[in-house]
């Protein structure tokens, strides 16, 4: 009887035994699923993600006032430009270019004026202060232009009943409500005589740089 228990207790211990280290097996620490998981994910890659778009709105903050800074610039330059432009061009507006032709025409119509019915010419002489009477012969080649605004031009006048006395009168011209006027006159050669080839103009004075430079004192 001692020997049946015996091998029921046998039997008994070799039954539970793989259900034990079945249980041992089955209560080893296994890894938790991912969705169990209670721990708080790290934040560096947040943080590195936020600095990332800051940097990127910065830059493009920097190249935006960078652009703006240029067209300002461009728009001061372009400004400036047109104001130096226009009074250049407002000038050049108010004084146009007179030609030859243009100076003989004020001439012509210049001395109809001064010259009564006759043709004679009523002028004194602003060395001698003699009062002459004088009639046109003729305009000099070339008339030129002496400066910006001013226009020059040669005649000729003889003396009333002595055609052999010739007096050279000079004329400066300038602009005057959109033509050319005489604002100035003077005698540049009066008439002298000479034994051996009678009646000659004889100057007065002779241009250095377009000014008058006088021969004599």
């Amino acid at each position: 009887m001692v020997a049946a228990l015996r091998r029921r207790k046998a039997v008994a211990s070799t039954a539970v035994q793989p259900r034990l280290r079945k249980a041992a097996a089955s209560t080893a620490v296994q890894p938790r699923p991912a969705s169990l998981s209670t721990e708080r994910p790290s934040r560096a890659p947040m943080v590195f993600q936020a600095l990332n778009v800051r940097r990127l709105r910065a830059r493009i903050r920097a190249r935006l006032n960078g652009l703006s800074a240029a067209a300002v610039t461009t728009c001061i330059i372009l400004t400036t430009s047109c104001i130096v432009i226009m009074p250049l061009r407002a000038e050049n507006a108010k004084t146009p270019q007179y030609y030859a032709e243009d100076i003989k025409s004020a001439m012509q119509l210049h001395i109809a004026e001064i010259v009564n019915s006759e043709g004679d010419w009523a002028v004194v002489d602003d060395k001698t202060g003699e009062r002459l009477i004088l009639k046109f012969m003729q305009i000099h080649d070339p008339v030129r232009q002496i400066s910006e605004t001013v226009y020059f031009a040669c005649t000729d006048f003889h003396l009333k009943d002595h055609p052999e006395k010739v007096y050279d009168m000079d004329f400066w011209l300038e602009p005057v409500d959109g033509a050319l006027r005489v604002f100035r006159s003077k005698v540049h050669k009066e008439p002298r005589h000479a034994l051996l080839y009678g009646w000659y103009k004889h100057p007065r004075y002779t241009f250095v740089n377009d000014e008058i430079s006088y021969l004599y004192d």
